[in-house]
């Protein structure tokens, strides 16, 4: 059974939404790099260990991704995650081995002025490795419509 979708009605500054898990193996972090960022530390196990991090470590980007593909995958926001802007900060890096959960929460809810149809909500998303330590914050915009006038009338 899927859950009911949520529209700006719904939603209100505190509540809490939290994703499945995702475990990174090192096969995924070096494959990611490769593609998308390819830094000698998250390509490398033997040369990562003369770096910064102490070892292979995965690129923020690649934690981004992932924390956007569960927070779809969880998702229950009527038409999709729709972003309109994004603050990503990196704190800890994410390690082979990791299982990353996301635990997202509303700020701010703002119904548009000029778009009837829809608002913007601001949330604040931490992803979480296995140990509950934050490996990535994100603030973010994202729009989320509006019940239409049919879908509101009891």
């Amino acid at each position: 059974m899927t859950s009911p979708k949520l529209y700006l009605e719904d939603l209100v500054p505190g509540q809490i939404f939290e994703s499945g898990s995702h475990t990174l193996t090192a096969e995924e972090i070096v494959e990611f790099a490769g593609r998308f960022d390819p830094q000698f530390f998250h390509l490398d196990h033997e040369a990562a260990k003369a770096s910064l991090f102490g070892g292979l470590a995965a690129s923020g980007w690649h934690v981004a991704s992932t924390t956007m593909r569960l927070m779809v995958q969880s998702s229950v926001i009527a038409g999709g995650l729709i972003g309109a802007g994004a603050e990503i900060a990196w704190p800890r890096p994410t390690r082979p081995g990791d299982t990353l959960r996301v635990i997202t929460e509303i700020v701010e809810v703002t119904p548009s002025r000029s778009r009837p149809e829809r608002g913007m909500v601001l949330v604040r998303s931490k992803t979480l490795n296995q140990l509950d330590e934050i490996v990535q914050t994100m603030a973010s915009r994202m729009v989320v419509p509006r019940r239409t006038p049919a879908e509101t009338a009891p």
